[in-house]
């Protein structure tokens, strides 16, 4: 009978990357299984996502250590006022993320199957992925209206050159299409699109797609000296946020707005009395990101003030003018405190939290999609800013979307015999 019971609740996360722990706001997800949804010839190679936290006795190290390490010696009577905010902050959420932990702990099951989540082959060589073109770099230069990206779509002879920057570009297809760019290889998912530029042309995308989001997923380069010292992304004062066009792009009858935060209380104030102001939403939920190793412990200790293993997800709602002031768009209230596990992938990726093909095919597993919040607009139409990566059925938008979507990151499904 145990072991029926094992069999059932495994088999829904083999199936869909997401475990649900009985009578809980808690998830455990496996993103690359969650990713994988999102295409049909190929998948996500589990080596090169899991590139970090499979040893268990991987620490955190930055070059700033020693500066750290003089701040946690600090007595609370130290603590200025911004500090005193985060620790009380942290200090609520913390029940709740030991207990989340103490789910997935006592889950042996999930346990068992987490520390083979990488698997052995398909492994990525760090020299194949830092290879790929810095499309950073290469938007700045005088020719980049000239460079241009090849399409190429899973029959041969369907394939197209079109400018690979400033401009929007689509797989409209029900399949994975393969691109080139610099003799590098890209795979886009099915019905997606993409528009590379920086921040100073992102009011061309409302004019490049037909606008009318009712879910805008948002992961803003925030200023982080973390990133700054390792040379990981160029990041950018707040002030400059306040320049998206949340309202142009939202739907006029409302959207859910979801932006990933870190857990700095200057940048949860700025949010909070500026940002999300200007932007015309209401913050309505707060979930947790909490990240763990591959043995299930977490990342870092939980109490660590400069390194805390978890990260926020804000959400909110655009509230839009609505289209028939007799009956105002129907905003679903968001349940609090939700919290999603996973064994973070490189450096600052976030779990997939997007997906709409997954609900297709699993209408009750919906916590990573956040469907069941949008706004009452079928179909959804989603989009995400500041986009590393692409998602099936979704618009991404940012100066690299193309970043995790070498091809030295996926494996040619087993079943595809069209090559």
């Amino acid at each position: 009978m145990e072991n029926s019971k094992t069999s059932d609740k495994l088999s829904p996360f083999l199936e869909s990357g997401i475990y649900r722990f009985e009578n809980s706001n808690v998830v455990f997800i496996d993103p690359v299984r969650m990713l994988n949804r999102s295409y049909t010839r190929f998948r996500s190679s589990p080596s090169a996502y899991y590139s970090r936290f499979f040893d268990s006795k991987e620490t955190i190290v930055t070059s700033d250590s020693k500066k750290r390490k003089r701040k946690e010696n600090k007595t609370p009577h130290d603590l200025n006022e911004r500090e005193q905010a985060a620790t009380l902050r942290h200090q609520q959420a913390r029940p709740m993320l030991l207990k989340a932990h103490g789910f997935l702990m006592k889950a042996t099951d999930l346990l068992a199957i987490m520390k083979d989540l990488r698997g052995g082959s398909n492994i990525c060589s760090s020299t194949e992925l830092s290879e790929q073109h810095s499309f950073i770099e290469l938007g700045k230069v005088w020719q980049a209206p000239l460079y241009e990206i090849i399409l190429k779509g899973a029959w041969k002879g369907l394939e197209r050159v079109v400018p690979v920057f400033n401009n929007l570009v689509v797989n409209e297809t029900s399949d994975d299409m393969e691109a080139e760019f610099l003799n590098n290889k890209y795979i886009l998912p099915r019905e997606s699109c993409f528009y590379m530029s920086d921040l100073g042309q992102v009011h061309n995308l409302i004019h490049e797609c037909n606008v009318g989001f009712n879910l805008i997923v948002i992961d803003p380069p925030w200023e982080n000296g973390s990133a700054r010292q390792k040379l990981r992304y160029p990041t950018l004062p707040n002030w400059y946020f306040l320049s998206l066009p949340i309202k142009q792009l939202a739907h006029p009858d409302g959207a859910l707005v979801a932006l990933w935060m870190t857990n700095r209380e200057k940048l949860h104030n700025f949010v909070q009395k500026e940002l999300f102001p200007s932007w015309g939403v209401s913050h309505e939920a707060t979930y947790y990101w909490l990240k763990v190793k591959a043995d299930g412990s977490l990342i870092s200790d939980l109490d660590l003030f400069h390194h805390r293993p978890y990260e926020c997800l804000l959400l909110g709602y655009f509230h839009g003018q609505g289209t028939n002031s007799k009956q105002p768009p129907r905003l679903r209230p968001i349940k609090h405190d939700q919290i999603i596990i996973s064994i973070p992938g490189e450096y600052s990726r976030k779990p997939p939290i997007g997906g709409k093909f997954l609900m297709l095919v699993l209408p009750l597993i919906s916590i990573e999609l956040l469907l069941e919040h949008v706004p009452d607009v079928k179909p959804a139409r989603c989009i995400e800013l500041f986009a590393r990566e692409m998602t099936a059925g979704w618009t991404s938008w940012g100066n690299e979307p193309l970043h995790f979507q070498q091809s030295t990151s996926f494996v040619r499904d087993e079943i595809d015999d069209t090559s």
